[in-house]
């Protein structure tokens, strides 16, 4: 018998502990095959420090009960790229290590980054003929690992984005006088969260009125004519931009205010488009606006959280397990969407070779967005609101949700 390890990797989402409760329980139910699953305290980083939870011994059904319900990553995360060169020295340390637990199934649950690390780490195990099973489990809430219909995480932050913008939109309606409220959502080069403040229209011309993604050119030139233009329509227009918005020459628009850092994967670290687009529109309009930034909450509310969004995820980490223990290894989990009979959402689950899924981005259609590069068509509708539907029973202790956690 072997013994599995799992780990969470990169930003949290609202589900990503929803997919570990699904590796965690659909290993727990093979006892014939698995003897003790171990969880990597803050990833692939955390198990080279030999930082490691005994799930089997030490996690308790209520606690594995509260995982579905309880945001951010129950084991912690890192942001830790293994070396390119799989002849460094860490990963025979690595596989060592694997030796020393006995590991036979290795889970990393992530996006594009962490499906890098199942790639290497699948690639290393071929090359020194270990068998172990390496697989990945998707996760982010940016929606933009290719070869799956969508992933975890994607539908509740959706459905964050679509809430919190409603709640904006009648706030800025109150008042009568000529007004702009910018609203900055995640999203690098993929504009699919940002996409989903359209789901929070009510009727035809409702706001958000303008929405910008980073899949097209942005000018500011046009970004303050589209503005003028819709303010002859409404007096309190509410516009929402992705965070990696950027001009025809590829300049992210945050780096007209500055120089934006680097994170440990050379990404460079978006913030402050809106506090730009807010100064620019108040300096050649003289009306009020303000800028506000969803930040850290869109990935990680469980109150916004959708109930199709967390049972997918639950979902994906029992059939990778499953598909580990029949011999697969170097896949993700993906999904498929069909349609039954009578119209209605459908999903199943499907592995793609991992390979082909890091390092590569799935952006939104170009010809789903419209209005000269300021709306979405219906197509995204259509996509996006299955995604979107139920909502949990969150329990609660002395009137705040009753999260599990780590001490």
């Amino acid at each position: 018998m072997k013994n599995l390890i799992v780990g969470q990797s990169g930003g949290p989402t609202a589900v990503i502990n929803c997919s570990l409760y699904g590796v965690i329980s659909e290993a727990l139910a093979h006892k014939e095959e698995i003897d003790t699953v171990y969880g990597m305290i803050n990833g692939i980083e955390g198990f080279l420090k030999d930082t490691i939870l005994n799930i089997t011994k030490d996690m308790s059904e209520e606690t594995m009960e509260g995982l579905k319900i309880t945001p951010g990553a129950y084991l912690g995360s890192c942001r830790y790229k293994l070396p390119e060169d799989l002849n460094d020295s860490v990963y025979p340390e690595l596989f060592k290590k694997f030796e020393e637990y006995n590991i036979g199934y290795f889970f990393y649950i992530g996006g594009n980054d962490s499906m890098d690390t199942v790639s290497k780490l699948s690639r290393y195990a071929s090359s020194i003929g270990s068998d172990i099973k390496v697989m990945g489990i998707p996760k982010t809430i940016d929606n933009d690992l290719v070869l799956t219909d969508h992933t975890p995480g994607f539908g509740s932050a959706a459905k964050y984005v679509a809430s919190t913008v409603c709640e904006i939109g009648i706030d800025a309606s109150v008042y009568d006088a000529k007004s702009v409220t910018i609203v900055e959502i995640m999203g690098r080069h993929a504009g699919w969260l940002t996409a989903a403040s359209m789901l929070a229209r009510k009727y035809e011309g409702d706001n958000p009125v303008l929405i910008y993604l980073p899949e097209v050119p942005f000018s500011t030139d046009k970004f303050i004519a589209q503005i003028e233009e819709a303010l002859k329509e409404r007096n309190n227009l509410i516009v929402c931009v992705s965070e990696g918005i950027q001009d025809k020459d590829g300049t992210f628009i945050c780096e007209y205010a500055s120089d934006a850092g680097v994170d440990s994967f050379g990404h460079k670290m978006l913030t402050g488009c809106g506090k730009y687009l807010e100064n620019l529109v108040k300096e050649k309009l003289g009306i009020k606006v303000r800028s506000v930034e969803l930040n850290v909450s869109q990935r990680c509310s469980t109150s916004c959280q959708s109930l199709t969004d967390a049972k997918e995820g639950e979902m994906a980490g029992r059939f990778g397990v499953t598909k580990a223990l029949e011999g697969e290894t170097g896949f993700m989990t993906a999904f498929v969407r069909s349609e039954s009979e009578t119209g209605a959402y459908q999903l199943s689950c499907t592995l793609e070779d991992v390979n082909e899924i890091c390092n590569k981005e799935k952006t939104v259609p170009v010809n789903w967005i419209t209005k000269d590069g300021s709306d979405l068509s219906d197509d995204f509708l259509a996509y996006a609101l299955p995604l979107i539907q139920g909502s949990p029973k969150i329990p609660y202790k002395n009137g705040i949700p009753a999260y599990v956690y780590r001490k």
